[in-house]
């Protein structure tokens, strides 16, 4: 059955009252956009002045879009999600330092939540960033295709191990095990190390999932390139689909270094680019696991037409749908309802660590074209069905 975006006492079901007065409150002033540049950088000059707004930060845009500041922190919310159908996956978003025990701090803290992860059924996936286990810059070294030292050697034999560590723990518990894409200058390093993964640890299921960024214009061969390997060499393919985070970012570093933006040309070429991906995928299921990373209701009924079409259950263990935390309930609750696989990715972290996160979170909604407006509407009309309204 196709779920009802609509229905926003489902969607806001688990919200008290003042938290969806909260809710209100914040995508209201995210749809200003001269709001959040101003607000952006008081919260920024705070944190660095260490004036006491942790307080005021962890009551509003924190405890909306964020489970906690640990894991025990977040275990209230994973179990309340959990009872309307909701699955959850941890995201540990402290942006961290670039030096080695930083890299050592991130996958332990990854080999835990997979321990964490092994033992809830509402956990089915364990998630991090190459960046966490690694330095960008050699990364985008070696995307380049630059000659490494032997410092860089050793220290990328150090990431490797890492990479190798932590999928090697999902393969022995059986939990799966997402890695987020980053800037296309860097992804390539992290796309082979991550295909030997999956060489490696997905022969008999799917464990490693890769990420790929569908406002790339070149990553659809790259999908189908991956597809023909899989098939020859006899290894399943984990994919996360997105449409991207880094737009502005990539399209400036293009224009500054003169090459073609590996970017779209516009939302409706990602929009076609990312139906088309998850599409191919559909086609080769006995190949894939989909894990559909997306807020836009068109692309997710787009997949849920294929999977009728294909006779495919609606709690087919390869297909997942996944929303972030304190966005798009009205996706995610009513998925939930109908019986399909739903996740929220719950960021959670110290809130000074954190804060780069959620920043981007704000000035992403104010640059995503109705995304704030849509929330709003909907919050709008659970308010009036609650007689909550001004």
């Amino acid at each position: 059955m196709r779920p009802n975006f609509e229905n926003t006492a489902i969607a806001f079901e688990l919200k008290s009252d003042s938290q969806l007065e909260r809710a209100y409150f914040l995508f209201k002033l995210i749809s200003n956009e001269p709001l959040v540049r101003i607000g952006t950088a008081v919260t920024n000059f705070a944190i660095k002045a260490h004036l006491p707004v942790e307080g005021l930060i962890r009551a509003t845009v924190f405890d909306h879009f964020c489970g906690g500041v640990n894991e025990e922190d977040c275990l209230p919310i994973i179990d309340n999600m959990y009872g309307n159908g909701v699955c959850s996956i941890l995201d540990y978003s402290a942006e961290g330092k670039e030096v080695d025990n930083q890299f050592d701090f991130a996958m332990e803290k990854t080999l835990d939540i997979l321990d964490f992860v092994k033992e809830k059924d509402a956990m089915p996936f364990a998630v991090f960033k190459p960046t966490g286990f690694g330095r960008f810059k050699l990364f985008e070294k070696i995307s380049a295709g630059s000659e490494l030292n032997e410092n860089e050697k050793a220290e990328w034999g150090r990431i490797v191990n890492r990479f190798e560590k932590v999928c090697q723990k999902a393969h022995n518990l059986d939990v799966a095990l997402l890695i987020d894409a980053e800037e296309s200058w860097m992804q390539d390093a992290a796309d082979d190390l991550v295909l030997e993964m999956m060489r490696k640890y997905n022969k008999e299921k799917t464990i490693v999932f890769n990420t790929f960024q569908m406002y790339r214009w070149d990553r659809m061969d790259y999908i189908k390139k991956l597809y023909e390997m899989a098939s020859d060499q006899g290894f399943k393919i984990g994919a996360k689909v997105v449409r991207g985070a880094y737009m502005e970012k990539e399209n400036e570093r293009a224009n500054d270094k003169g090459y073609e933006s590996p970017i779209c040309k516009s939302k409706q070429e990602t929009d076609k680019n990312f139906d088309a991906a998850i599409a191919y995928m559909m086609e080769h299921l006995d190949q894939f696991t989909i894990f559909a990373g997306t807020h836009n209701e068109q692309s997710t009924l787009k997949l849920i037409d294929l999977m009728e079409k294909q006779g495919v259950p609606t709690n087919d263990e390869r297909i997942w749908f996944g929303q972030l935390f304190g966005m798009s309930d009205h996706i995610t609750y009513n998925l939930a309802a109908n019986g399909y696989n739903s996740v929220k990715y719950i960021p959670y972290g110290p809130v000074k660590d954190v804060m780069p996160y959620l920043i981007r979170r704000a000035e992403e909604n104010t640059s995503v074209a109705g995304q704030t407006s849509r929330e709003l509407a909907l919050i709008t009309k659970e308010r009036k069905r609650r007689k909550l309204e001004d």
